[in-house]
């Protein structure tokens, strides 16, 4: 039962971005859209044999940079040179390097990804897992590959810049929130204890802020190159927010941090007094 419950859930996150990407009218979307799920697939194969999740989050990176860079030079097959499509292109890329190398160093280091040990052993479990990458990947980068493939491009306006502004902010935080913990589990006195200097005195989880914020500016820089039923690729920042928040990231974290210090008073108050998400100023 629960390996038919994985697949179906695996074939409607599948049929959703299709049917997202089918609604921009855009042949280069709908491409693009297919090819980042079959990198997925592709890639399941060996980690399911192997069993190893030690380039899941790898190849969720180089599945961003295939598929911008991919939706940038077909559209250059319909509209002239967009200095504002290139830009976006190299900001998302810039981001998926980043993070990429980030997570893979991490994982390198640790020696595993503890989410995935008993995901890694179920077949279909671990297939639904790199299919919702796939949709990952796919409902992110949408909005923007939507705006680069249409007729003139992104866009330059009042929107794009502020989107352009808000990028460089939320990939700040995130650079150095993700750093400043880096800095702090480096010190060995620190290896049981939670963090509280720096961003992470202002959020319980800066770093997803700026990610949150990022995808957010990448949706506002492609906005007005949409029409019609491509406003639906809009989900971007709602679905980053969904993701990151309640399935993945914060309550998969606070899970874990409740059952290693909710018996400390000093973490009740640390959770009590600092936001969960966004940054107190």
């Amino acid at each position: 039962m629960k390996s038919f419950l994985n697949i179906l859930f695996a074939t409607i996150a599948f049929s959703l971005c299709v049917l997202i990407a089918y609604l921009t009218n855009s042949d280069i979307v709908l491409n693009a859209i297919i090819l980042a799920f079959l990198i997925q697939w592709v890639a399941y194969i060996p980690a399911y044999l192997f069993q190893t999740e030690k380039f899941y989050d790898l190849t969720g990176s180089l599945t961003y940079l295939t598929v911008i860079w991919f939706v940038y030079f077909s559209s250059g097959q319909t509209n002239e040179f967009n200095t504002q499509s290139l830009l976006v292109t190299v900001l998302i890329s810039l981001w998926a390097v980043r993070l990429g190398s980030f997570l893979f160093a991490r994982i390198h280091k640790d020696g595993e990804d503890k989410r995935f040990r008993t995901i890694k052993t179920s077949a279909s479990q671990f297939f639904m897992t790199w299919t919702l990458q796939g949709m990952w990947v796919s409902i992110c980068s949408m909005c923007a590959i939507t705006g680069i493939s249409s007729i003139d491009g992104i866009i330059p306006n009042n929107l794009f810049y502020i989107g352009f502004a808000l990028f460089i902010i939320g990939f700040s935080i995130e650079i150095i929130a993700d750093r400043q913990k880096t800095i702090f589990r480096s010190i060995e006195e620190n290896k049981d204890k939670f963090i509280t200097t720096g961003l992470w005195s202002k959020s319980q989880h800066p770093n997803y802020f700026g990610e949150i914020l990022l995808w957010s500016a990448v949706a506002i820089m492609s906005f007005s190159s949409l029409s019609g039923t491509q406003y639906l690729t809009m989900i971007s920042p709602v679905f980053t927010y969904v993701l990151l928040v309640y399935i993945s990231g914060v309550r998969m974290l606070d899970d874990m941090g409740n059952k290693k210090w909710g018996h400390l008073e000093e973490y009740r108050a640390y959770k009590k007094n600092t936001p969960m998400l966004f940054l107190k100023l």
